[in-house]
Formats: structure tokens, sequence, C-alpha cells
């Protein structure tokens, strides 16, 4: 046994450091994901052919788990660039826009807080860099310094909200926290993380913007409804869980039909807004990513199968035996380590803790907020 867990462990780490060389080997993550991943099961049920089928057993369950997070990722995906094709998030530009300059800051890195609670936090960091530099066409030092407020602000907004971040969402579908609960528990420490470094640099902001010259395009035919329907539909997911008790990747895919139900309907009619049509906007989805969720979830659950994860979390009770320290370190560790496998590593090594423990706040948190501690800690 033990020559399988080295096995899967170093299987593993080279997965991680194909994964982490991606720039400079030029091969894409999902692709190092996707073979660590089968090469992990594969290894498995080489080793053990008279248990395969318990290992079957147990790689359809986890394929349901993942399944269930995969397509919630690329529901939420799909809404976000039926926005992005109709400029929705030009609505909130123009708003903005009304801001003086004393006050646009604040204003920005609060709506990036509560926007990345509603879509991903690297969605959010690119749509609100890109507002910013329409709304403070100079000084790109300034922007540069501006746009580290509105990824910390990101990060924070996701670790909030059951839908904002992936890791939150993988707790929320994976039955360790509820939508209620974690809003709760996170918002007002989500919210400090974001406001404290927004008020540390605020004095020094104030007085070197430069006067506003906001500079956007017009938005597309009915952007403004299409932005609000994708928001509502979003925000509508926990409460159509709580109320029908369905997973809640249902409620994505009623608010991906009710949207493109209603896009079709506006524009059927209309020749020139074909390119607003939504299977031009699923053209734009970044596949590529949720192959790379797919291949790092499976990779995981083999490590589960096999007995690493275990051993790594009697390890870790060893090297910090507070729960809250391990945790802590874990979100340290976000910011070199991505989060969709640290969480999932977490979810199967603490699964005997309920749902709703303050450990799955913490780690939600920790994880969440960690990111935002070095450049290449979180995607945003």
């Amino acid at each position: 046994m033990q020559t399988v867990i080295g096995g899967l462990s170093l299987l593993f780490v080279a997965g991680y450091v194909l994964i982490a060389l991606e720039h400079f080997l030029r091969v894409n993550k999902s692709a190092s994901a996707l073979l660590t991943g089968v090469f992990c099961w594969g290894l498995l049920f080489l080793v053990f052919p008279q248990h395969r089928q318990e290992l079957m057993g147990e790689l359809s369950a986890h394929l349901a788990d993942i399944a269930g997070i995969v397509f919630f990722v690329l529901c939420a995906m799909a809404i976000v660039q039926i926005i992005q094709v109709h400029r929705g998030f030009l609505f909130v530009a123009r708003w903005l826009s009304r801001y003086q300059r004393a006050s646009l800051i604040g204003v920005v890195v609060l709506l990036t807080f509560l926007l990345s609670a509603v879509i991903d936090n690297l969605t959010t960091a690119l749509v609100m860099v890109a507002l910013l530099r329409g709304l403070i066409p100079e000084q790109a030092q300034l922007r540069k310094l501006v746009a580290g407020l509105i990824v910390i602000a990101a990060n924070a907004g996701g670790a909030w909200s059951p839908i904002g971040d992936v890791t939150t969402t993988m707790l929320w579908i994976g039955g360790h926290i509820h939508a209620g609960a974690i809003v709760r528990e996170l918002f007002l420490p989500a919210f400090v993380s974001a406001m404290v470094p927004l008020l540390v640099l605020l004095p020094w902001l104030r007085f070197e913007l430069p006067a506003l010259a906001p500079s956007f395009l017009a938005p597309e035919p009915y952007a403004g409804l299409v932005f609000s329907l994708g928001i509502a539909g979003l925000l509508s997911v926990p409460v159509f869980h709580t109320v029908t008790g369905l997973p809640p990747v249902f409620g994505a895919f009623l608010a991906v039909g009710v949207l493109w139900s209603v896009t079709e309907l506006l524009h059927r009619r209309s020749p020139d807004h074909s390119h607003l049509r939504v299977h031009v906007a699923l053209q734009r989805v970044d596949v590529s990513t949720v192959l790379f969720f797919v291949g790092i979830l499976l990779a995981v659950d083999a490590l589960q199968t096999g007995h690493v994860l275990a051993h790594v979390a009697q390890w870790l009770d060893q090297l910090l035996p507070r729960r809250e320290m391990a945790v802590t370190f874990l979100g340290l560790i976000s910011a070199v380590v991505d989060n969709v496998p640290l969480t999932a590593a977490c979810m199967k090594m603490y699964s005997a803790y309920p749902p709703d423990h303050w450990l799955w706040f913490l780690l939600a948190y920790a994880v969440g907020t960690g990111g935002s501690i070095l450049v290449i800690g979180s995607a945003a």
C-alpha cells in the first residue's frame, strides 16, 4: 500500500509541476491536469485489478460529484458571456462615471466586492479593470495600484457567497455549507479584508486621481435587460435550491434556460443581431478552464481513494495540532497552490466534519482571500 501511496503522490506532484510551469513549457495546464487525473486512476486500476468493481463504483460516484460542479461552472460562464456580448457591464461603467474622483475608487472597490459575489472573481476583475481604464485613461501606474485593490476585493467578495468563488461553490455543492450560513458568517470578515487596504491607500489615491474622462463603447440592444436577467438568474440559484431541494446545478440550468429563451425572442426578427445570439456567446466560454477542473478533481479523488489524503491529514495534525492553524496554513499555501485542488483535497481530508462547521467557513475565507497575497495566487 505504501508503494501505491508513493506512486500516486509522485504522479500528482509531477502533474502539478507541469501545471505550475505552464507558461515556461507552453503546455496548457488543462492538458496536464487531465493527464494527471487519468494516470492517477490508471495506476489504481492497474495495481488493484482484483478490486476494479469497487474502484469503478467509487469512480462513478466521484464523476457524479464532478459533473455537478462542472455543469454549474459552465452555466455561470455562459450567463456571464451572454451579458458580455451584449456589453451589459457598460451600464455599470456609465453609473460609475457619475461619481466624483474623490469617491470613485471607494465605489469601484465596493462594487467589485459585491459583483464578485455573483460572478467569478476573474471575470469581475477583468470587467472592473477594463472599466477603470475607461474612467481613468491617464496615469498607468495609478491604475495598477487600483487594480491591486480590485483583485483583493474580488477575491474577498467571492469568499462569502456560494455562487462567487469556485472554491466556495465547491463547498456549497458538496453539502459542506449552506448558502445562508456562509453569507452570515463570512460577509463581515470578507468585507473587512477588502476595505482595510482601501482605507490605507485612499488618502493618497484621493489626491492623485486625475479628472475623469470616461470613454466607452455603446451598449448593444437590450443590454440592460440582459444584464438584469443574468444577475437575477445567478442570484436566484441559492433560492431555487433552498425552496425545491434540487441540486444547485438545476437552478443554474433554469437561469441559463430563461436567459437563453428571452434573448432568442428578443433577437429572432433582427438579422443584424446575429452576433448577440447565445450560440455565439457559448463559443467564448473558456472550456479549457472547465477541463482543468475535471482533471484536478479526478486526480484529487484518486488520492482520496488511494488513502493519500488521509496520510496528508495525519501529517498536518502532527505539524499543526490546532485545526484552525492548519486551515490558516492552507490559506497561506493558496498564494502559491491553485485553490481548486487545495479545496478539493480539504473536502476529502476533513469530510468527517458536519455541514456549517466553523472549519468550512475558515477554509472558504482563508483559501479565498489567501490568493491575494501573491500575483500568482489567484486567477484574478
